[in-house]
């Protein structure tokens, strides 16, 4: 099965690197032309670069900050007041990690405008292009821990879960214009945000972050961390025409790590 994105506008947040950067370049890989979002300037200009050698197409970026939302606001609703787009990759970088105990209200307001009011707001937007033409794909990236929470993620639990209940009442009124949504619901990869994670964890524990990830990897049934690439196999699929069916599910991608069905 070939997987052909030619023509297609795909904004894809969180990009400079990361999961985020696998989907970008997968996408971009397929035919997409692709704007990438990220507050790393350096980082987007490199792989926008990189993208462009390797596909000669010309790709696009937009440097945001997730934790400024009424300057996130500004930036989002300009570009797309003039650039319409067909694939929508939300995904934002992940709030800090701790436990119910140990975080505040203001976390979770912040948490919120984070990861929720981002998506909403982005995703309002770039709705007018695609009803308009009758098609489009909203992917929203979250996390297994929405089904079986995390005790050191309480504040990524919480929102991300908003998140994947709002991306499905979304499906059922969008799927009449041919525009499909769905919710990615992340396991473990070897992204920068894991070595940050189970740094934080080691240093708690007093214990060498090689065995933190040992311990992870033991977890999943494949005994390994995902790698990005596979990551990006997934979404470029779910953004393709070969995904036409697929609608308001929640997806994981976690090697087997959820024990829940």
């Amino acid at each position: 099965m070939k997987i052909s994105l030619k023509s297609k506008r795909a904004l894809v947040g969180g990009s400079s690197k990361g999961l985020g950067n696998a989907v970008a370049s997968q996408l971009a890989l397929s035919g997409a032309t692709v704007t990438l979002l990220s507050s790393n300037e350096e980082r987007l200009i490199k792989t926008v670069n990189d993208l462009k050698e390797k596909t000669g197409l010309n790709h696009n970026y937009l440097v945001v900050d997730y934790y400024d939302f009424q300057s996130y606001q500004k930036i989002i609703k300009k570009y797309l007041s003039t650039n319409p787009i067909d694939i929508l990759i939300n995904n934002t970088q992940g709030p800090k990690g701790a436990d119910v105990m140990n975080v505040s209200i203001e976390d979770y307001q912040k948490s919120f405008d984070l990861l929720f009011k981002s998506v909403v707001f982005t995703t309002m937007l770039a709705l007018e292009n695609m009803k308009k033409n009758k098609w489009g794909r909203i992917i929203n990236m979250a996390s297994v821990s929405v089904k079986e929470p995390l005790s050191y993620l309480a504040l990524s639990n919480s929102i991300r879960a908003a998140v994947t209940t709002w991306g499905k009442t979304l499906s059922n009124d969008l799927g009449s214009n041919n525009i499909t949504v769905n919710n990615i619901l992340t396991g473990y990869f070897d992204t920068e945000r894991i070595n940050q994670l189970n740094s934080e964890k080691a240093k708690k524990l007093n214990i060498d972050v090689e065995q933190v990830y040992e311990k992870m990897k033991n977890l999943v049934p494949l005994k390994r961390i995902g790698d990005p690439k596979e990551f990006g196999y997934l979404l470029t699929f779910l953004a393709s025409e070969n995904a036409a069916y697929i609608n308001g599910a929640n997806i994981p991608i976690d090697g087997g790590i959820l024990k829940s069905m």
